[in-house]
C-alpha cells in the first residue's frame, strides 16, 4: 500500500493560498469603492471600508503624494500585493512538504 503523501498539505496550502486571496479581494474592493466615490452611508461600504482599513492598518497611510486617491490606491494595493505574495509564497511553500 502506498502512503498518501501530501493530501493534508494540499488542502492547508489551498486553505492559506484562499484566505489570501480573500483579503487581498477586500482590499481591492475597498480601492474600488473609493474610486467610483461608493457612499459612505452604505453599510455594505462602511464594513469593507472597516475591514480594508483593519487589514492594512500598517501600510494604508504609508505614502504622502497629494492626490488622496494616490494614497489609497499606493497604500492599499501595497496590503493587497504583499497578501498575495506571502499568501501564495506560504501555500506553495507547504504544498511541497
Amino acid at each position: 500500500m502506498s502512503p498518501r503523501t501530501g493530501t493534508g498539505s494540499s488542502t492547508a496550502a489551498r486553505v492559506i493560498a484562499a484566505v489570501a486571496d480573500v483579503m487581498a479581494f477586500i482590499i481591492g474592493l475597498w480601492i474600488l469603492m473609493y474610486l467610483l466615490d461608493a457612499n459612505p452611508g452604505n453599510e455594505l461600504v462602511e464594513f469593507v471600508r472597516e475591514a480594508a482599513r483593519w487589514l492594512a492598518g500598517w501600510s494604508y497611510d504609508l505614502f504622502t503624494f497629494d492626490a488622496e486617491w494616490a494614497r489609497v490606491v499606493a497604500g492599499y494595493g501595497l496590503a493587497a500585493a504583499v497578501y498575495l505574495l506571502i499568501g501564495h509564497a506560504a501555500a506553495g511553500r507547504v504544498r511541497r512538504l
